[in-house]
């Protein structure tokens, strides 16, 4: 089972970018609706078309819950009497929280699609405070539900070692890869001529200024969950950062942190970077391949240090990951088309 959990946890990587791609749109168009953003009118009907990879992900999650133990490791010690786990282990209740909470979450953020678009063919105050409203949700559910994910697909892949900040850096860090993922995507469709309405180029500025800001968060909520269980000496605790910093997964653990912080922090602290489209999506493919190793190092890490596996050296891990990056592309690609987001030839 071991020696399976690595390449399994490259399924497990792809399912939480999936997810966290298709989350992502409608939260920024909730965040930008809610703090009056004016220039969201550009950019939100492109957000929210990847919420096609939300059904994508579902399919994911049915998949790594089929496979209970190559998923969940823990299981194993579910079903031996010496080891106790709490009852957030128990596997009935994780499958059907996991599975309610994905089902109310798509229902949720289905319901912002349509009233944003109500919003735009009726602007009585009916319509546009029912959005509002809508839209106020958005932010909630998606802090709950990306709380529940973080911990049943990292944190609790450990049995016994907890962050009481976890979730937020999970999350968090997701929504930082989202806005680097976007600013790509807007990047080559806009210059490729490819858009029905294109935007204007301060957009990259606002996206660059955004991803400054939540590389700022993203390093406080990491360095200071490590600082608590180090300053505070905790064995129980360090020995997950240890393995991962120091053995095994060392090269990766320094690469995404170099990626996430260093790079981003070193180049957007210069307001001309932040104004040179070709530098700020260079710094963002950095976040985005950043955030996939930690994701990764996270969910593989959580077991011992001899069964380490690095990610894409085997078949299956290049096989799903392939799988999913082509059907996701369509899925989007056929999205944009079918609401006309991009000219018909394309």
């Amino acid at each position: 089972m071991d020696e399976s959990f690595g390449s399994w946890s490259v399924l497990t990587t792809n399912f939480l970018f999936t997810l966290y791609l298709g989350l992502g749109g409608i939260t920024l168009s909730s965040v930008l609706h809610l703090v009056n953003g004016k220039w969201r009118f550009q950019v939100r009907h492109l957000a929210c078309s990847f919420a096609i990879l939300l059904p994508i992900a579902g399919v994911l999650l049915l998949i790594l819950l089929a496979n209970a133990e190559d998923t969940f490791p823990w299981l194993a010690q579910a079903h031996d009497a010496e080891h106790h786990l709490s009852g957030w282990h128990n596997y009935t209740f994780l499958v059907v929280r996991e599975i309610g909470g994905f089902l109310a979450v798509c229902l949720l953020f289905g319901l912002f699609i349509k009233y944003q678009h109500q919003s735009e063919i009726d602007s009585s105050y009916k319509a546009q405070r029912r959005f509002r409203n809508i839209a106020l949700l958005i932010p909630f559910a998606y802090f709950a539900y990306g709380s529940m994910v973080a911990w049943d697909f990292e944190m609790t892949m450990m049995p016994g070692w907890h962050s009481a900040s976890y979730a937020a850096y999970h999350f968090q860090s997701n929504f930082h890869m989202f806005l680097a993922f976007f600013t790509i995507f807007l990047f080559f469709t806009h210059r490729a001529g490819v858009l029905t309405k294109p935007f204007e180029n301060h957009i990259f500025n606002f996206m660059a200024q955004f991803m400054l800001g939540m590389t700022i968060l993203w390093t406080y909520l990491f360095f200071t969950q490590y600082l608590i269980m180090w300053y505070g000496r905790l064995p129980g605790e360090m020995i997950r950062y240890d393995n991962m910093m120091l053995e095994g997964f060392s090269a990766l653990w320094w690469t995404f942190l170099v990626f996430k912080f260093v790079i981003p922090f070193l180049t957007f602290i210069f307001t001309a970077s932040r104004h040179n489209p070709v530098v700020i999506v260079t710094v963002a493919c950095f976040i985005v391949l950043g955030t996939w190793i930690e994701r990764y190092v996270w969910i593989a890490g959580s077991t011992s240090v001899e069964n380490y596996h690095l990610p894409m050296t085997s078949m299956f891990d290049l096989a799903v990951t392939i799988a999913v990056v082509v059907i996701s592309w369509f899925a989007v690609k056929m999205t944009l088309n079918r609401y006309g987001l991009i000219k018909a030839s394309s």
